[in-house]
């Protein structure tokens, strides 16, 4: 008994002696973040490209949802319902960092604050997660429509769509949480270089002053996870919607293809710089930080450039919506 209280005892003061070593460490108030490049010309020309490509970007996706928004019929279609919600989500992804990528191209240093770093790991994840499932749920929309079109608007009625939308949130929230919660409370004492353009999770993560090599792992693989579901579901949804559509009509892939290219590209887009960067978390730091721009800054981008361009009841309802606002 008295071997087992000195060592209680011992331990208690190890314990004490961690802390007081921990303390002694002045812990991180902010980051600092290096940036796309460190040109001074090169950072200037980016400044311009990005601004422009952000207007873009926020405005084609905002013109998308208020469409959907003001016109019955679209606003009825569950295709254009969850249209209107990726467009949505795409303006937050585009926000959540590119403002201040913009405006630190203009400053000697690019700090950013505790908080602020991991909002953006929240936002990131929040939005990210959400639009994966909500991929996947377009790719079901399609499936009926062209697999079992007698059944669509009975299997899309308007409570499965909603609840579609909803799953899609609830899922990006909770991923996002399980990721912030374990970040958030790691132990920052230095150094606070983050080496790309917003706080990335594998770079914010090897900052703490730890051993996180496992955490890292653990906390990767669930994105990494959910990127490779969404992206496995995906793949064997348009694959039997080509199978199908092969099979019952003549030309069929060509018809098929040119139903689902949209989605595609985006997908492809989308999963591709998603999936290197946290199923193979260990590549290059340059190499994802271009991944990083596909999918935060491009990829909303591509949102409203395809489904707008190749999409005729889609520019019908923008120039009656257009034509609306200016004859009043």
């Amino acid at each position: 008994f008295i071997s087992i209280s000195f060592l209680y005892i011992d331990s208690e003061q190890n314990l004490k002696l961690e802390i007081m070593e921990l303390q002694n460490y002045s812990l991180v108030s902010e980051f600092v973040l290096y940036g796309l490049c460190t040109s001074p010309h090169l950072q200037h020309f980016l400044f311009i490209f990005f601004s422009g490509i952000y207007v873009v970007t926020v405005l084609g996706n905002l013109i998308i949802v208020v469409t959907v928004i003001s016109d019955p019929h679209l606003h009825s279609s569950p295709m254009y319902f969850l249209l209107g919600n990726l467009s949505f989500l795409d303006m937050w992804l585009a926000s959540f960092a590119t403002p201040k990528m913009i405006r630190d191209f203009l400053s000697d240093r690019k700090l950013i604050s505790f908080g602020g770093c991991m909002a953006q790991i929240f936002f990131l994840h929040f939005i990210g997660g959400a639009e994966m499932v909500l991929l996947v749920s377009m790719a079901y929309d399609r499936y009926v429509a062209i697999c079992k079109p007698l059944h669509y608007m009975t299997i899309m009625r308007r409570q499965t769509c909603l609840g579609l939308v909803l799953v899609s949130w609830v899922i990006g929230f909770v991923h996002s949480i399980s990721q912030v919660a374990f970040t958030v409370n790691l132990p920052y004492c230095g150094p606070n270089e983050v080496d790309s353009f917003f706080c990335d999770l594998p770079l914010v993560i090897k900052l703490a002053c730890m051993d996180t090599y496992v955490l890292g792992i653990l906390m990767i693989s669930d994105s990494g996870l959910l990127s490779m579901s969404c992206f496995g579901l995906l793949l064997v949804s348009y694959t039997i919607i080509l199978l199908t559509v092969r099979q019952h009509a003549a030309g069929g892939v060509s018809k098929a293809l040119s139903t689902c290219s949209a989605h595609i590209m985006v997908v492809l887009f989308f999963f591709g710089p998603c999936i290197f960067i946290y199923v193979w978390p260990f590549s290059r730091f340059s190499v994802d930080k271009l991944l990083s721009v596909f999918y935060t800054i491009f990829t909303p981008l591509l949102n409203p450039l395809i489904y707008t361009l190749r999409n005729k009841e889609m520019k019908t309802a923008m120039k009656k919506l257009c034509s609306q606002h200016v004859t009043s």
